[in-house]
């Protein structure tokens, strides 16, 4: 299994079925992060960690703070994940098979504004 990145005519295979996506909350500029992983087709939230509170930002019940960082599981399937690419907010962070960078750079010539879509290749 692979995930694949799309916008547009755009499409990018990353051979790994983990990931984990990370970005700037747009208005308390707090970081959020999430660790997914690919199952028979769907991507599993397994773990999230908020480094923080705020607007939009509650920890859910259950969470536990280590370090100023809210953790929590999450056992939530979904059949892909569409984000917003803008240069009006902060980009996201695709870190996979150890490497992290921006989801732009993924691409060669994504649109200031798209919709980038991730989900499973298979």
């Amino acid at each position: 299994m692979s995930l694949c990145l799309a916008s547009g005519v755009l499409l990018v295979k990353i051979a790994s079925t983990t990931f984990t996506l990370s970005w700037m909350h747009s208005i308390e500029k707090i970081r959020w992060e999430e660790d997914w992983r690919i199952d028979n087709g769907a991507l599993v939230l397994q773990e999230a960690r908020i480094r923080g509170s705020g607007a939009g930002m509650e920890p859910p019940e259950g969470a536990r703070l280590e370090n100023g960082v809210w953790h929590y599981h999450a056992d939530r399937r979904v059949p892909r994940l569409e984000l917003a690419h803008s240069p009006y907010t902060a980009g996201y962070t695709l870190c996979s098979n150890g490497h992290c960078r921006p989801l732009a750079d993924y691409f060669n010539a994504l649109p200031a504004i798209a919709t980038v879509t991730l989900s499973s290749c298979d």
